[in-house]
Parts: structure tokens; C-alpha cells; sequence
């Protein structure tokens, strides 16, 4: 049967348009080859573990003895299985900190492995890591620090030849490097060779960067360099794990120096005039430091927390490099391992279902008409294909017709980098009982832009471009339906007396008891803070009112009220006194003064007291944690008498969690603990929370 007449003209015309029409010409600068290839990392790792593992400290002065440096079961074999089964794409080592002690055998100095007790000396932690990435199929990446606060001839034109002998070293004998790490800290006091100073280097000048690099060029062509402004990858601008959601790839790179940065906000955003592809990338460590402290053991970030860092930096736009603190066995901590695992759960379970996979759509504008631009490239999983617009067209819209009312709360669009970063203003509407509902507004897109919303069931989602440098270019959109994250509950009680219970996620139901039964769904429903002024036990639980699943219960003791307490003393320290009865662990009460300092509290009544419960500061370093303790109880804040307990906080230096002592009763008003030291000798004291015991 041949074809009838429209048929014919209809392919004609489809031909003739895929033929002539030109493809979208590139807008401003554009990402190179090896950027293009880091982009699609998304997320891997950090590796801080060196001389400062073993001294507990974050900077090391450079004076620190190679035999320090002694790991008793070392395993790069088992920090790559764990970043491998948190879906990471590869690793980057700490080779060498400031400290200049180098984890790998270097020919140019002594200051290293090969002058430890770790392997008798003849071991290679670079080399390592290497062979267990490769193993893996991850990416392996070296951080050598540029400042260097051990070597004699730091600040002196010497120096520049020893760092990038080493640098060479790193670069020619493990193996391909996918990035290259210099730190933007350079300059200040060290022991350099036992001269004990402070020496400042012009950091615009001192390193000589163009030529520095053209040795990662030479020897690593594929490998990425980073520092505050690249030359490849931006740093965001903090440490503490996100990007702005507004957030260019693009930089005015000229007017930045490594370690000189002016305006930290052109780094969390970019600039969209930016003369320069510089996309950010997001560091953080999954602890509070960057290097292993026994002190922190209990404070590995949680799933919620990481879950926030992952949309915003992986979902605003940027790369999320995430530290591990190796602890002194040389091993990823089992905490550490153990949350990060959490998150990788979580993520696979929130992209488990393209619910816009085979779904119809359509544009409001298609290139040329072309087949080539389609619609439904945005949709078919693959990046090398892109919906794309008249060049005239700033402005396009893109429906999926879901064609059943479908719940989703997670929508991922991507555009198509390789001819540059376009728009500058999106939505994002659902089609809910036949009316169009906005459910977000918002600006730039780039290699990727994940957004969380609320759960809404729709019959058809649109995506519109509403401002654009140009015609716009979309590689990719997905819509997903992820899971409630069911961690449990917080509770917490301020000093009113008043209780709340908050859940990570939204749309969900939380249930509670107060007579320390099991909550569940015939328990009291919590709608909102309620007043608690009893000695008791709350118990709570999350629940998807969706599918009925439950989180782990959270349950929380609460002694007697603490509505009459307050902290008697200096009336300067009283703006921050209720910091230590707010119930939240993250405000503290400091005392800068000499020791021995008193914290006085008034309890407002007489009260038969068995002990005390004392939470050190939360803060990085814990500051002002007490050590040794005198704890007082009166009648009438004058007569103090002996002490009821006395003593020190066992380990509370290396575990700062909440310490609970206990003693016969004893009656009183005034209750008075006393720190007579601190676990750094510091001159000032602080308190998180405080709190009696009562029979």
C-alpha cells in the first residue's frame, strides 16, 4: 500500500526541517571537556587523615616527630568500600596539611612515612589508596597543601621548587588523578626547620600559580584544580554544606587569588556575568572537624542533616565533597560509616521511580520544529539529547501528563551544559482537580537542580522557563515521589515548661505519650507545644499517614520544671543564662574569668536533691568544658558547707555527652557547681544545660 499524499508531504516537511535546522549556538563561557566529566561525579569523597589524626588537632605546627604517625589497622581497602557503597564516584586524600608531613615515601624530604613506625617505614599511604580506588572503580584525587609549616625554606623562592617536585611525585607515580586539591591557607606562624616564626608570603605572587599549574596540565590532563577560584572548580564559600539556591556556574575568575577572597557571596552564588566556567563545589565534613577527634564520636551528622547538605549542594547546582575523619586505627569510624550508608538508603529510595518515564509531553516551542530538539528528549534518560527552543524564545513551557492523579515531592531538571548556563528563572506548577497550582518559583537551573516540595498529587506537572540569557536548552526533567524520612522525633522542653516534638519531614503525623507508655496512632496526636509541669517521661513517634510506616520512638525524661531557676551572679552573664535551661544543646553559657568559676542557680524552692546532670558546650573544641567539679547545695545561699559530690568528668574530654552524678538527698534552694578546671586549661567555663536530679 503506498503512502497517501499528507504522509508524504508530512515526512517531507519533517525532513527538510531536521536538515536546515541549525543547532542553539553557545551562550557565554563553557565548561571544558574535564569539567564536563567532574560534573557528572556529583558527589565523592574527602579523606582527612595525616600527623594531626594522632596529636588531636586540626593544624599540626610542623614540629610534630614522624614516629607520631602509627596507625595500627590501616585499610584504604575499607574506606573505598564504604564510599563505593555510598554511591560516591571517587576520593580525595589529604597527601600533605600544613603540617608538611606527607603520607607517601617522598624522595625531597624526611618529614614523612618513610620515617614512621607505620610498616617499619616502607609503607605508602598514597599508593594505597590508589590500588583500593582502582579496585573500587572510584576516581582518586591528592590534596597537597601549598603552605607548609615544617619545611626550613618556606616564604623563600627554594620552596616553590620542593612543592612542585612534590607535586610531581603526586601526579606521576599513583596513577591517573581526576583533581587536584590546593588550599587556600597559606602564610603564618610555624616551626619551618626549627625557626619557630610567623612568615607571610604574598599569596597573588609567592607560588607562581600559571606555571604550577601547567604541571598538573602537562602531567594529569584530565584532572581538575581547585582553590577559591579555580582555575577549574570554585570553592562555595563555607564549610558548612550547601550552595545558594541561586548559584551560576560562571566567575569573573580574574578578580580572585587563591586565599584572597573579597566577597565570599560570588562564591556561593557565582556570577551571571561571570567571564570564567567555575562551577562550586561543596565541602564538609560529615563530623564538626575535618580530622578524627575522639571528641566527636557522638557527633557525625545525622541522616536529616546530611539529607540537607545533598539537596543543597548536589540539588543547588554544585558537587558535594564529603569529609571522612580516618581515625587513629585507620579506619572510617564505624559512626561515620554508619550514617553516610543512612543517607545512601535514603537517596536511592528518593530517585527509586521516574514517575515522567513514558509519560506524554509537550513544549510550547520546539526548535525548528525539529525532531532532533523534541519534547521528549528531556525525558528519554539520556544527557547527549535536549529538548530545545527557537532562538527568539526566552520564554517555553514543558508538560508531563501524568495521566492519573500521581503524588510527587521531588522535581529534577537539568539543562544542557555543554552549550552553557541559560536560565535565570523557572516554576514549577502541578495540575491538581483540573486547575494549574504553583508549587515553586525559582532561579537558575545548571547541571542539575533538585527540588523538595510538598506532597501534592497532580494529574500533569509544567515546567516554565520564565526569564532566560537564551533560547532555552533541557537535558533532562524527572519527577519522583521519595519516601518520609522516618528518623525519630525531637523533644524538647524549654524552661516555661512547654514540650515540642518536631518531625525531619513534612507531612507527617506525630503521636506522643507522657505516662512513659509506647506511643502509637489511638496516642494523643501532637498538634502543637503543650505544657509539661511534672517529673515524667515523653515518648513520641513519627508516621506516614500515606502508608502507615512508623519511626524508631524517641523518648525523652524530663525532671521537675525549671520555671522558677534562675542563675544568680555577675548581671553580665544573665543575657545568656537561660541558654543553660533552654534545652537546647546547641546554646551554651560561658564564664570568661580565672578559676575556680560558680554557677549559681537559684531553684526558686526548697528541694530534696540526689544529683546533677552537666552537658559540656556542643560547640567545635567544646569550648570551656569543665573537668574537675565542686557541687554545692544551700538553704539560704550563704551557708555552703562541704561539698555534696566532688570529682572530675571522667573522659569527658574525649566523650563531651552529658555526665549525670549522683549522691544521697540532700535539701536545699541553692544549688552551686564550681569549676575548678577545664579539659584545655582554658580561663573560662561553660555549661549547655544544666540540671537536678530529684528522688
Amino acid at each position: 500500500m503506498k503512502p497517501t499524499f499528507p504522509i508524504l508531504l508530512f515526512l517531507t516537511v519533517l525532513f527538510t526541517a531536521c536538515r536546515h535546522t541549525p543547532p542553539p549556538a553557545p551562550c557565554g563561557p563553557l565548561p571544558s571537556e574535564r569539567q564536563l566529566a567532574w560534573h557528572q561525579l556529583e558527589f565523592y569523597a574527602f579523606i582527612h587523615f595525616n600527623m594531626n589524626t594522632f596529636t588531636n588537632m586540626e593544624w599540626g605546627m610542623g614540629s610534630e616527630k614522624p614516629e607520631l604517625f602509627n596507625p595500627t589497622e590501616l585499610d584504604c581497602r575499607q574506606w573505598a568500600r564504604v564510599c563505593k557503597e555510598a554511591g560516591m564516584k571517587g576520593i580525595i586524600l589529604t597527601a600533605k596539611h600544613h603540617d608538611g608531613f606527607c603520607l607517601w615515601p617522598s624522595a625531597y624530604t624526611e618529614h614523612s612515612v618513610k620515617n614512621s613506625p607505620w610498616k617499619a617505614g616502607k609503607g605508602d599511604v598514597v599508593r594505597e589508596l590508589a590500588e583500593a580506588c582502582k579496585e573500587y572503580g572510584l576516581k582518586f584525587g591528592v590534596y597537597l597543601s601549598p603552605w607548609d609549616r615544617n619545611h626550613a625554606d618556606y616564604g623563600k623562592p627554594e620552596y616553590i621548587t620542593y612543592f612542585r617536585n612534590q607535586l610531581r611525585e603526586l601526579l606521576t607515580n599513583y596513577g591517573e588523578v581526576f583533581e587536584v586539591w590546593f588550599d587556600g591557607a597559606n602564610g603564618g606562624t610555624g616551626w619551618y626547620g626549627g625557626a619557630n616564626e610567623e612568615r607571610r608570603i604574598d599569596r597573588t605572587t609567592y607560588y607562581d600559580w600559571e606555571n604550577t599549574y601547567k604541571i598538573v596540565r602537562e602531567l594529569q590532563p584530565g584532572a581538575v584544580l581547585f582553590s577559591d577560584a579555580g582555575p577549574d572548580i570554585r570553592w562555595v564559600g563555607n564549610e558548612e554544606g550547601w550552595a545558594r539556591p541561586t548559584n551560576w556556574c560562571l566567575l569573573k575568575r580574574d578578580d580572585f587569588a587563591p586565599g584572597v577572597v573579597d566577597n565570599l557571596e560570588h562564591l556561593r552564588a557565582g556570577q551571571e556575568d561571570g567571564t570564567h566556567w567555575l562551577p562550586a563545589e561543596v565541602d564538609v565534613s560529615i563530623r564538626p572537624g575535618w580530622y578524627y577527634h575522639p571528641a566527636e564520636d557522638h557527633r557525625v551528622k545525622t541522616l536529616p542533616q546530611l539529607l540537607d547538605i545533598y539537596y543543597h549542594s548536589v540539588g543547588r547546582n554544585a558537587s558535594l565533597l564529603l569529609n571522612f575523619p580516618v581515625d587513629t586505627r585507620g579506619l572510617i569510624h564505624e559512626n561515620d560509616a554508619e550514617q553516610v550508608l543512612k543517607l545512601a538508603a535514603a537517596l536511592k529510595a528518593d530517585f527509586a521511580t521516574d514517575l515522567a518515564a513514558r509519560k506524554p509531553v509537550s513544549a510550547s516551542n520546539v526548535r525548528g520544529n525539529a525532531r532532533k530538539y523534541q519534547a521528549q528528549n528531556a525525558t528519554d534518560h539520556n544527557p547527549d539529547t535536549y529538548w530545545a527552543t527557537d532562538d527568539s524564545v526566552r520564554q517555553a513551557s514543558f508538560t508531563i501528563d501524568l495521566q492519573q492523579p500521581t503524588p510527587f515531592n521531588r522535581f529534577l531538571v537539568q539543562e544542557y551544559i555543554p552549550l552553557g548556563q541559560r536560565i535565570k528563572k523557572f516554576r514549577v506548577e502541578a495540575m491538581v482537580d483540573g486547575a494549574w497550582q504553583t508549587v515553586a518559583e525559582e532561579t537558575t537551573v545548571g547541571y542539575k537542580r533538585i527540588l523538595r516540595l510538598p506532597t501534592v498529587t497532580a494529574t500533569q506537572v509544567r515546567f516554565t522557563v520564565d526569564e532566560a540569557k537564551a533560547c532555552p536548552l533541557i537535558a533532562n526533567i524527572q519527577v519522583f515521589l521519595a519516601p518520609k524520612v522516618l528518623e525519630s522525633p525531637v523533644i524538647t522542653r524549654n524552661q516555661q515548661g512547654m514540650v515540642t516534638i518536631s518531625a525531619f519531614d513534612d507531612g507527617l503525623d506525630l503521636y506522643y505519650t507522657t505516662d512513659n507508655s509506647e506511643p502509637n496512632p489511638s496516642a494523643e496526636k501532637y498538634d502543637s507545644s503543650f505544657l509539661l509541669n511534672l517529673k515524667t517521661t515523653v515518648n513520641a513517634i513519627a508516621v506516614d499517614p500515606r502508608t502507615g510506616q512508623k519511626s524508631p520512638v524517641a523518648s525523652c525524661f524530663f525532671d521537675i520544671p525549671k520555671t522558677s531557676w534562675s542563675l544568680l551572679g555577675d548581671p553580665g552573664k544573665m543575657a545568656q543564662a537561660a541558654a543553660i535551661f533552654d534545652g537546647n544543646a546547641s546554646t551554651a553559657l560561658l564564664i570568661s574569668q580565672p578559676l575556680p568559676a560558680d554557677f549559681v542557680i537559684d531553684l526558686g524552692e526548697t528541694l530534696p536533691v540526689t544529683g546533677f546532670s552537666y552537658l559540656p558546650p556542643q560547640g567545635r573544641g567544646n569550648p570551656g568544658t569543665i573537668f574537675n567539679y565542686e557541687f554545692y547545695v544551700s538553704s539560704d545561699n550563704r551557708n555552703w558547707g562541704k561539698p555534696v559530690a566532688a570529682g572530675e568528668f571522667a573522659n569527658i574530654q574525649n566523650s563531651p555527652v552529658l555526665q549525670e552524678v549522683k549522691f544521697g538527698p540532700v535539701t536545699g534552694r541553692f544549688v552551686k557547681l564550681r569549676a575548678l578546671s577545664t579539659v584545655s586549661g582554658q580561663q573560662h567555663a561553660g555549661i549547655a544545660e544544666f540540671d537536678i536530679i530529684t528522688p
